[in-house]
């Protein structure tokens, strides 16, 4: 279909470049684990116990098993399982701040190492290494996903469309936060069990139009004004000099502390709280869920709304 000429205006468009501009743009991250799962062949894939369900819907679709690794309290695999020809080892980026250990599961595992880096949108792939990332937790975009890898499949795969789901990025802009959440619920519902699609027309218009150098600048002022200034917290996972963070994982003992804070207009998730469908009471996965609180580091904000974290934590 040739493209139409006049009438009325869309939304504004940039010519700028993707920031993973040579990465396969897919529809979501757990349709670039199910790309990964079909290329390879895998039979067996190892996972961390602190993770989303979300990656099970392509091995539970394949039929491919999976096990469940203990991570330490530094968000590291617990132990180190041997692999089979047909097996992989997902690891997770945590808040784009575990690239060190990432290079060090590469060097061990290889090509069976599967590099989830859905919360460390700006690390650099390894060279052989599947690797998967998920814009949208870093993004105002309604979906979308980037995967490197040299596996390919010889599928058709169809492009999606997206404008169905983009209602909350359009409604917090002119009605705030608030009204526009149960949109976001909604629109985030629809995004379980997609069939694999290229990334959508509409998410890459708004993906080009990122300004990725001065986004990364001030996720990274934000998340060191609050390493400084937060009181003492038992999970030290620091900054990396050339790391990018998600989001800026402060730990506490006080499980009030996320619904208080929300009191206030200050939103955190909760990652996540179907690990307690495979992890015990104790454990480390268990515990991250209920005493991790991701505080908002992002390019939205500056060191005013940072003191405004700051001055609620401490004080309270």
């Amino acid at each position: 279909m040739i493209d139409a000429i006049g009438g009325y205006f869309g939304l504004e468009q940039s010519c700028a470049e993707h920031y993973h501009a040579t990465a396969l743009r897919l529809n979501t991250a757990r349709n670039c684990l199910e790309y990964i799962l079909l290329a390879r062949q895998y039979k067996h894939i190892y996972l961390p116990a602190y993770t989303c369900d979300v990656l099970l819907e392509p091995l539970q679709k394949h039929n491919v098993r999976y096990t469940f690794y203990p991570v330490t309290m530094q968000l590291e695999p617990a132990y180190m399982p041997d692999l089979k020809h047909d097996e992989a080892l997902l690891y997770t980026n945590y808040f784009g701040l575990k690239q060190d250990c990432m290079d060090r599961l590469a060097r061990q595992y290889g090509s069976q190492l599967i590099a989830d880096n859905a919360q460390a949108f700006y690390a650099q792939p390894i060279a052989g290494i599947d690797t998967f990332y998920s814009p949208r937790k870093f993004f105002g975009v309604p979906d979308g996903a980037y995967l490197y890898t040299d596996a390919v499949l010889t599928d058709d795969l169809e492009q999606d469309v997206s404008w169905q789901r983009a209602s909350h990025l359009l409604t917090r802009i002119d009605c705030g936060a608030e009204t526009g959440y149960e949109m976001y619920v909604r629109n985030n519902a629809t995004l379980h069990n997609q069939p694999m699609r290229h990334m959508s027309q509409l998410t890459e218009a708004m993906l080009a139009g990122v300004d990725y150098g001065k986004a990364a600048d001030v996720r990274r002022e934000n998340f060191l004004y609050l390493q400084r200034n937060l009181v003492h917290h038992p999970l030290h996972l620091s900054l990396p000099e050339d790391a990018v963070p998600m989001v800026y994982p402060y730990y506490t003992e006080d499980i009030s502390l996320r619904k208080r804070l929300a009191e206030q207009r200050i939103y955190t998730a909760k990652y996540w709280q179907c690990v307690h469908n495979w992890s015990k009471d104790g454990e480390v996965a268990t515990d991250m869920t209920e005493h991790l609180v991701p505080l908002p580091c992002d390019q939205r904000y500056g060191v005013a709304d940072m003191d405004r974290i700051r001055q609620f934590v401490n004080n309270n």
